[in-house]
């Protein structure tokens, strides 16, 4: 039998075919992850941005409501250096310490989804006693679409 005859022989052809995947066979393959992995990425990525701004709103209602338990507590909002740590731990100018949870009124401070802290103003905008807010996505004032500051 000639090195021909062998090349085209049915049983080499078929054993050529087990050993392993084509070159076309694997560039489909890899379109194929492409195009699905694409389809993914466009439609988590804007679900992600929306679960951050959901959770930054959520936790902003949940200090929001630490606040006002503080205020019916000690008659007063915590001033402008007190801060969203009067939460925690009472303040040293405490105008009445005794009234002043045992624990506080949260457990811990939580960062925006971002990684910074909530901002907090006293007076708030708008005459609110008092704002609570996230300097969204870009942690600058102001901002558009994700990089919006979120507040109350």
């Amino acid at each position: 039998m000639t090195d021909h005859q062998k090349q085209t022989d049915p049983e080499t052809r078929k054993r050529r075919r087990k050993n392993g995947f084509s070159l076309v066979e694997l560039m489909v393959v890899l379109f194929i992850i492409g195009l699905l992995a694409s389809i993914v990425i466009i439609n988590v990525l804007p679900s992600q941005d929306k679960a951050m701004r959901v959770k930054a709103e959520a936790d902003i209602a949940t200090l929001g409501q630490a606040m006002e338990m503080y205020r019916l507590d000690t008659a007063t909002y915590p001033s402008a250096s007190d801060g969203l740590n009067a939460l925690v731990t009472p303040p040293a100018n405490l105008m009445m310490p005794q009234n002043y949870r045992s624990g506080g009124y949260i457990k811990e401070l939580p960062n925006d989804p971002w990684g910074r802290a909530y901002q907090y103003r006293v007076p708030g905008e708008g005459g609110k006693p008092f704002e609570i807010y996230s300097l969204g996505a870009d942690g600058q004032p102001g901002g558009e679409g994700e990089n919006a500051d979120i507040t109350d």
